[in-house]
């Protein structure tokens, strides 16, 4: 202590230390740091006696504090003595003087550019140096001096454009928190530390984000948030490239570690959203810079989002923004599939469905902020885009395979996020699982087919996980009563492979279903049905399911035991014949509960044929109540019973034809599957006694079919109370019954006709019974048709054939191709019917049609989707051949009417399958193709079959068009077109294939001159299709304008059109129609330019700093730029031509409107678009292009529709010549629907401002640009209150009143009316204003204001100039 205490007064020698040379001072400094004992006052003691006042003083301090600096950075003192030198140091700064303090700053600067601050320990002083620095008033600079704060920018702008050492970024970054900066330093400070974040090693990037964070607490928020997203978008497609690198040399190419990458991310992602917790202007920032570029996604930036969900205040904001994102992405990939032109100038596309997959994929390195957003995300698209509810709260049923539609797609999407997380995360499963049934549920009034598809996935994917969570299923069961049928139906058929693993799942529903056979609701009922069919077919009788048989494959030892256990052969028996019992009591209720039975029936005997004598008894007992065992008694049936009354109301009690069609079904499969197991049962008496014994219902309801059929063929319709004065009106009950028996009646005949032709075994007599039964039924139907079409609304819907598929399929194969000669005789007797064979062909439409409307057909195997599509493929064979060998020229010889047309029926039953195979089977369309068995060569090229059919329904449309206009058939034609439209989307637009369709159409274009508006709306919407994937159709909505004009003259009728014709389908009749079209292509080419458009407004938006080459880079226009300016171009041409045409009143001239306002509304976008880059860049030129592109507008188009507007207002006055009768008849045939369409709709006021808009802009783009563009503008004509003298004069003459009109020598016309004061209208012919002058151009820019004055105009032509003022 003593020593010390001398130490220390040693020191306090004002001349012991003082004297000491500077190496002296500097050794005793680091002496005592070194020690650790008492530096700091050591320090103090040496700058106390150092003033600095005196220059020597001040020298001394200087290096004092630069040995400090040295000592602190060498990383050999303590950290508490660093603490304390550096603390000491700051508190002196202030007393240097300011050359001191700027060589002290600028031995900072030195250092670092060095890169010897590698510690960063004495970087904390720096930030008071600065601050110290900036207080100076004046500094020595070079030869002159700077303020302290300017000469603090000249040292931050040194070390900021200087070279850093990676080591020192991070403490940099720190440092800089403390020193005071203005926003353009800190702006380049930001955008430095940005730049060096690829120097770095990965590791450090999270401290380096977390610093960065801290210091944009001044400013700069949006350029680090966008420069971390950056940056890591950047190695995640650094990464990827890699992959594929790798994927291609089959070797491991990694420049940083996957799993190192992704844990990165998710650290910082935690650092971002924890700083946004703190601060929420970094939140807003954040979602703007995501507005400005809402393209610009990336997997990191995604499930940054998600993880901002999860702070409360941003959670509807990030979700609303990610599924606008969605929508749009997916909006945006449509266009541009559906469009060459787009497809060719922008050649890439971002999928944000797949970055949103990838972010899943990633979140499993330990991103559980992010797996909480997913979850929610996934339900949230779900909810969103779900199927919607039809109207009355109908669904449409059965589902489409493929997601076509931009909502649908966003729902898959969806679907496909939660199943993939529910794969890779554990905890988050049982949220999911409950969220899904939560919904199966809740959401009774709206369909939850999607929730269904995702349900069944997960049960598929991990079985065994769901049977932990069982309990959460077993609660939904209890709802079962309750839930709609078809939730029903596809809950029990996604949990069906749990049902065949988990005994205990399987009793909680059967207990369920129970209780729901004797719900007071109809549904509950039916629901009880599906679930105990369900369970029938997938349970056998003897011995347990094999796993082979299983849906899907599961292999557990436990599950092997829970279902060996407890059920063996007879306890299976023993449960199915219980649910059988429990099914007999359906045969008591509803219509509807019937016929689900008896639809099940026959999968249930296939599934587990045991059954089949309970099944079969059943059927049989049933049937037995309806038939009439009287062999001589007429008819065989009792209908009577199958109907039951409520007061006032008819309503079917029991479906009778399907009751008999199931038995049938039923019996047919049995005895198919004996013979296929015994061939040789005839060779054994043994055998068929056993079999008599055994199947003693077999005879019995083949005694019953036969004697059916012999009583069926002697009925007459009085036999059944029908006949053709019987009433089948709708709207009474002895109309309903009498309905309801024909329908029954009809379905008997049908099943008999299977049965038998089935039986017959090809017998001449037996076909012959069958042509009896069908006379019987087509003469049933013909009565139906003809007497439910009197009514005031027809009623007739052609009831459902119960024919089943399968032999829809058999029965058109043998009456078109089968040429065994032993069948020869039999088969003549069927095809001799002509009649029979347009029913068999009408029915194989029907079943292609319910294919394609739901998904499925009716009858045994309806459900089955690869048999079903068997029976497809043998109708597409048959139909085909039909139709192209037999000509229905040589068909419809003798025939006056044409609906009996049979080849037009095989075509629609073609363009129907066809379409189905597109929608249901997307994949098979090659194989349904090459069952065809015409492909020539037997090619094995998918693109050369379809092609090879599509020349052959080519040739067969040009065999309609060569044969002239009296024998040309129109509907056959348009199916023709319909189904070369399907099958050429088949054809790649790159192919060959696909060139040669164009041409071949637009040379049928060309040479076809029917008048036939149908034919040629469907043969140009072909062209339509082809054109806009192959190029843009712009050239050809020019030339098809050409013709509309050419063909319905001018609106002037004193011009005189140039006849030309480049399309001949084009003529007098179809010139409406084709109008139509070709303004719904200017819609859709409109869309593409309009999108263009924003996407280039937002891409300026987002890249300021390149806007001066935005337009013209090297002299050369924007490739983008240059692509609309051409296509608004060659519009406007095509428009040009329209508004001059004589349109008739009506829809062709509202719809011309229309595109003429948008026309002018995107000119108007694209002039604001050229606002925006004249006003971020003084150099920026407006393209040449451009400039002719307003003169076009402004000189040609817009006075055209000043004209064409005055066309269509006088649609009302252009019957002036009273006298002739024709044009009296036109007028009031048009003039009522053209008045009441112009006053209801404000297509006018819309155009007019439109164009005012259009002109607006202009004249702010002339004064930013210095080009003058309103020099093409023509004066347009004021439009308020102005009245045609001609047309006016004529209707007063017209008038039987006194009056007197004289014209005065002035040219005003004087109106005298008598009896009423006199009154001055004063109506100038056309007022031409200048545009330079907006307030006297035109009175009104509100277009609801405007149609108030146009309402009072009498009449208004730009063609009278030379009208004459009227004064009264």
């Amino acid at each position: 202590m003593k020593a010390d205490l001398e130490k220390n007064v040693s020191l306090s020698d004002g001349h012991s230390t003082a004297k000491l040379t500077e190496e002296q001072l500097v050794t005793k400094i680091t002496s005592s740091a070194l020690k650790g004992k008492k530096a700091g006052a050591t320090i103090k003691k040496i700058l106390e006696d150092s003033p600095t006042s005196s220059a020597e003083g001040s020298n001394r301090r200087l290096v004092v504090y630069q040995h400090c600096i040295n000592l602190c950075e060498s990383g050999d003192l303590q950290t508490e003595v660093v603490a304390d030198i550096i603390g000491l140091l700051m508190l002196e700064t202030h007393t240097l003087p300011g050359p001191s303090l700027a060589q002290l700053a600028s031995f900072f600067v030195e250092a670092i550019k060095m890169g010897k601050m590698v510690s960063g320990k004495s970087l904390e002083l720096f930030p008071t140096v600065l601050t110290a620095l900036a207080s100076c008033e004046a500094l020595a600079y070079g030869k002159g001096e700077l303020s302290g704060e300017e000469y603090k920018k000249q040292l931050i702008n040194s070390l900021c454009s200087s070279r850093w050492d990676p080591q020192c970024v991070i403490h940099l970054t720190t440092m800089f928190r403390d020193v005071p900066l203005s926003s353009e330093e800190l702006q380049f400070l930001v955008d430095k530390i940005l730049r060096m974040f690829t120097k770095l090693d990965l590791q450090e990037i999270p401290p380096l984000i977390y610093q960065l964070l801290l210091l944009c607490a001044k400013g700069c928020k949006k350029q680090v948030l966008e420069g971390i997203i950056g940056y890591f978008k950047e190695q995640d497609v650094h990464q990827e490239e890699e992959q594929k690198r790798g994927e291609s040399l089959d070797l491991e190419v990694e420049s940083i570690p996957q799993d190192q990458l992704r844990h990165v991310e998710g650290t910082a992602i935690l650092h971002i959203v924890f700083a946004m917790r703190l601060d929420h202007e970094l939140g807003r920032e954040l979602f703007k810079s995501f507005k400005t570029s809402y393209g610009d996604l990336s997997p990191f930036s995604i499930a940054l989002f998600l993880s901002v969900a999860r702070i409360q205040r941003y959670e509807e904001q990030v979700f609303e923004l990610l599924k606008g994102a969605i929508i749009k992405n997916f909006k945006d990939e449509q266009l541009q599939q559906g469009s060459k032109f787009l497809q060719v100038l922008l050649p890439g596309h971002c999928s944000v469905a797949r970055m949103i997959l990838d972010t899943v994929k990633n979140s499993v390195f330990g991103w559980d902020h992010v797996t909480q957003g997913l979850v929610q995300l996934g339900f949230f698209l779900m909810d969103a885009f779900g199927p919607k509810p039809g109207p009355f709260g109908k669904t449409t049923e059965g589902s489409v395979t493929v997601a076509r539609t931009p909502t649908q797609q966003a729902c898959k999407l969806g679907g496909q996020v939660l199943l993939h997380s529910f794969k890779i995360h554990e905890p988050i499963r049982g949220e999911i699982l409950e969220q899904v049934l939560n919904r199966l549920v809740t959401k009774t009034a709206s369909p939850v087919s999607h929730y269904l598809d995702l349900y069944s996935d997960i049960v598929v994917s991990a079985p065994m996980i769901l049977l932990e969570s069982s309990s959460k299923l077993t609660e939904t069961f209890d709802h079962l009563s309750y839930l709609p049928l078809a939730t029903v139906q596809g809950l029990l058929k996604a949990v069906q492979p749990l049902l065949k693993v988990s005994m205990s799942l399987k009793d909680a529903l059967i207990l369920v279903l129970r209780k729901a056979m004797f719900s007071s609701q109809l549904d509950g009922r039916k629901s009880a049905v599906t679930g105990f069919l369900l369970l029938l077919k997938n349970f056998k009788v003897l011995g347990s399911l094999a796993s082979s048989q299983c849906s899907q494959a599961i292999s557990s030892s436990q599950i092997q035991v829970d279902v060996h256990s407890r059920y063996n052969s007879a306890a299976n028996e023993a449960f199915c014949l219980e649910i059988l019992s429990s099914l007999r009591r359906c045969l008591g209720q509803q219509a509807d509960v019937r016929l689900m039975l008896y639809e099940g029936f026959y999968d249930v005997l296939r599934r587990n044929s045991q059954l089949a004598s309970s099944v079969m008894q059943t059927l049989l007992s049933q049937l037995k109540r309806y038939y009439e065992p009287e062999q001589d008694l007429l008819p065989p049936l009792k209908l009577e019973p199958c109907i039951t009354a409520h007061g006032d109301q008819v309503f079917l009690q029991e479906p009778l034809g399907h009751l008999l069609s199931c038995t049938v079904y039923c019996l047919l499969w049995l005895q198919n599957t004996r013979k296929s197991a015994n061939p040789n049962a005839d060779d054994s008496g043994d055998d068929e006694e056993e079999e008599e014994e055994e199947e003693g219902y077999q005879s019995d309801l083949q005694t019953i079919l036969e004697s059916a059929t012999r009583r069926m063929i002697k009925c007459e319709l009085e036999d059944f109370e029908l006949d053709k004065s019987a009433e089948f009106s709708m709207g009474s009950s002895v109309g309903v019954k009498n309905n309801i028996y024909a329908v029954l009646v009809m379905g008997v005949y049908e099943v008999l006709m299977e049965y038998n032709f089935i039986k017959a075994n090809y017998n001449k007599n037996c076909f012959e019974d069958l042509l009896e039964l069908f006379s019987r039924y087509h003469k049933l139907a013909e009565i139906l048709k003809e007497k439910s079409g009197k009514g005031r609304v027809p009623s007739h819907k052609t009831p459902r054939s119960l024919l089943s598929m399968g032999f829809t399929a058999t029965l058109i194969t043998v009456l078109f191709r089968d040429n065994t000669q032993s069948r020869e005789e039999a088969l003549s007797v069927l095809r001799s019917s002509g009649e029979f064979v347009r029913y068999a062909v009408s029915v194989a439409v029907q079943k292609i049609q319910q294919l394609e409307e739901t998904g499925h057909t009716d009858g045994p195997d309806g459900q089955n989707a690869d048999r079903t599509f068997r029976f497809l493929c043998d109708m597409t064979s048959v139909l085909m051949w039909r139709y192209t060998n037999i000509p229905s020229v040589v068909e419809e010889a003798g025939k006056k009417e044409k609906r009996f047309n049979l080849s037009q029926l095989c075509l629609e039953g073609l363009l129907r399958i066809f379409t189905a195979c597109q929608q249901r089977y997307p994949d098979k369309m090659a194989q349904l193709l090459s069952t065809m068995d015409a492909a020539e060569d037997d090619t094995d090229d998918v693109a050369e079959m379809n092609y090879f059919y599509i020349r052959q329904f080519q040739r067969a449309l040009l065999t309609q068009l060569s044969g002239g206009e009296d024998e040309f058939n129109s509907k056959e034609a348009q199916l023709l077109v319909s189904i070369l439209s399907v099958l050429s989307r088949q054809l790649k637009p790159s192919s060959q294939q696909f060139v040669q369709m164009i041409t071949w159409t637009v040379k049928i274009c060309k040479e076809t001159s029917f008048e036939d508006s149908a034919f040629c709306k469907g043969l140009l919407s072909l062209l339509f299709n082809l054109q806009v994937l192959h190029e843009s159709p712009v050239n050809l909505l020019r030339e098809l304008c050409q013709d509309i004009h050419s063909q319905l003259g001018d609106i002037d009728e004193d011009v005189e059109v140039e006849k030309q014709s480049h399309f001949a389908t084009v003529n007098m009749k179809t010139a409406a129609t084709t109008t139509l079209l070709v303004l719904s292509q200017v819609d859709r080419v409109l869309d593409e330019v309009d999108w263009l458009i924003a996407r280039k407004k937002s891409q300026t938006a987002s890249e300021k700093q390149s806007l001066a080459d935005a337009t013209q880079t090297g002299g050369k226009q924007d490739p983008v730029e240059k692509a609309v300016t051409l296509q608004l171009g060659t519009l406007l041409t095509a428009l040009n031509e329209l508004v001059q045409t004589a349109l008739l009143p009506g829809t062709c001239t509202i719809t011309l409107l229309r595109e003429l306002t948008r026309t002018y509304t995107i000119l108007t976008t694209l002039v604001k678009y050229y606002i925006q880059v004249c006003t971020t860049s003084q150099h920026a030129a407006l393209p040449p292009r451009f400039e002719k592109l307003v003169k076009l507008s402004g000189s040609h188009l817009t006075p055209q529709c000043y004209s064409f507007i005055t066309y269509a207002q006088n649609g009302e006055m252009s019957d002036g010549g009273a006298d002739d009768k024709k044009k009296k008849r036109r007028a009031e045939a048009n003039t009522a629907a053209s008045a009441k369409l112009l006053r209801e709709t404000k297509a006018i006021p819309n155009l007019i401002f439109s164009i005012e808009q259009y002109e607006k802009y202009l004249i702010t783009l002339s004064k930013k640009s210095k080009v003058n563009l309103m020099q093409y503008m023509k004066l347009s004509t004021s439009r308020d209150f102005r009245i045609n003298a001609a047309t006016l004069d004529a209707a007063l003459q017209e008038q039987d009143c006194s009056q007197e009109v004289s014209v005065s020598s002035s040219g005003s016309i004087i109106l005298k009316i008598n009896h009423k004061p006199s009154y001055i209208l004063s109506v100038c012919s056309s007022t031409f204003l200048s545009p330079q002058s907006p307030r006297t151009q035109r009175r009104h820019k509100n277009p609801n204001r405007r149609r108030e004055n146009s309402e009072l105009t009498w009449g208004t032509s730009a063609a009278s100039s030379n009208s004459s003022c009227l004064k009264l």
